[in-house]
């Protein structure tokens, strides 16, 4: 099994996704009908994002082309993500998303999850050899930051469910916008609101993980977060106090892979999905740690079985495959 992400598998990832974003349905909406008029089809409502079953799995399937675009320009798939790139990614579609997210009952369309996502691309955009896209992208990139400004403030209380709504995996993406074009205000913004919501959490249990539809670890998402966010001293200090029984392997349920007994179920699938994000999260978190602290390899064991556990099931059913091999390529290069 792999453990790196290599151009042999960046290309089948890439294969996996150029087969699913341009595939109008089955498809899943997100927003809010206010009238007759709103009644359009996914891709008259979303010019680009309108694959990959839902809004968001087809931006984070962009984002995957694009990181894998990044890293191999010359693997075999990489003229027809450029050709996807310049086919879909115009003035005139990404105006279209904007009139999406303009509409007045859209005010929480995707919060917080697809917001992270398109955060996400819009950073490896920026990284690209052509960063024509990333101007494209941008009147929608500002509307997602601006909401974030908006609504950040007003959020009294952190989401720590394992799915969409969970807010420490928004900000983790959403740090990497930030960084990418040296965004002061949002990373500041971003680092006051993690302290708020999580700086004094401690001793934490993981109760209730893994729920049957998780795709994320609540506890581990957040520590992950943290790391991006805190200072290096900052965040070893925290750390500490918020798993302090990790030499012991607890709590227990975190380094045990999630069972999946039905991959055609989309909810149930989700749960290969939180393997593959806890490798992510594992592999970062024992790279806070320097050898020979003896709790790396023990995050690091974890992360290995984790991956070894989702990794065969990337692809195969649908309900899987329009979406887990992003989370494979978080996980394999963490």
């Amino acid at each position: 099994m792999t453990t790196t992400l290599d151009r042999e598998t960046a290309d089948r990832f890439a294969r996996i996704a150029l087969g699913h974003v341009e595939r109008e349905y089955p498809h899943k909406p997100g927003h809010v009908l206010a009238g007759a008029s709103d009644l359009q089809s996914p891709r008259e409502t979303h010019p680009v994002f309108f694959g990959s079953f839902d809004w968001h799995s087809c931006v984070h399937g962009y984002w995957m082309l694009v990181r894998l675009l990044n890293r191999f320009p010359d693997m075999p798939s990489a003229e027809a993500i450029r050709a996807l790139l310049t086919r879909q990614l115009t003035g005139e579609s990404i105006a279209g998303e904007c009139a999406t997210f303009d509409r007045p009952m859209n005010r929480g369309f995707e919060r917080p999850y697809g917001w992270g996502w398109l955060l996400k691309l819009a950073a490896e955009l920026e990284a690209a050899e052509d960063r024509s896209f990333a101007r494209t992208l941008r009147p929608l990139t500002d509307r997602i930051v601006a909401r974030i400004h908006y609504f950040l403030p007003l959020a009294t209380y952190p989401v720590r469910v394992g799915t969409h709504f969970n807010t420490a995996f928004a900000l983790r993406l959403a740090t990497d916008y930030g960084e990418a074009v040296k965004d002061k205000a949002l990373n500041d913004l971003l680092r006051t609101t993690a302290r708020r919501w999580y700086g004094r959490d401690a001793n934490c249990p993981a109760w209730g993980e893994p729920s049957g539809d998780d795709f994320l670890s609540s506890t581990l998402i957040e520590a992950e977060c943290m790391r991006r966010l805190l200072p290096e001293a900052e965040f070893s200090e925290w750390w500490t106090h918020f798993m302090p029984n990790l030499m012991q392997c607890e709590p227990k349920t975190l380094f045990v892979p999630a069972t999946v007994s039905d991959r055609s179920d989309g909810k149930i699938a989700h749960l290969d999905g939180l393997n593959l994000s806890r490798a992510w999260c594992w592999r970062s978190l024992a790279k806070s740690v320097a050898e020979p602290d003896a709790r790396r390899q023990i995050m690091d064991e974890a992360a290995a079985n984790h991956l070894a556990t989702a990794l065969p099931h990337v692809a195969g059913d649908y309900m899987g495959e329009h979406w887990l091999a992003s989370f494979a390529v978080l996980a394999l290069e963490a």
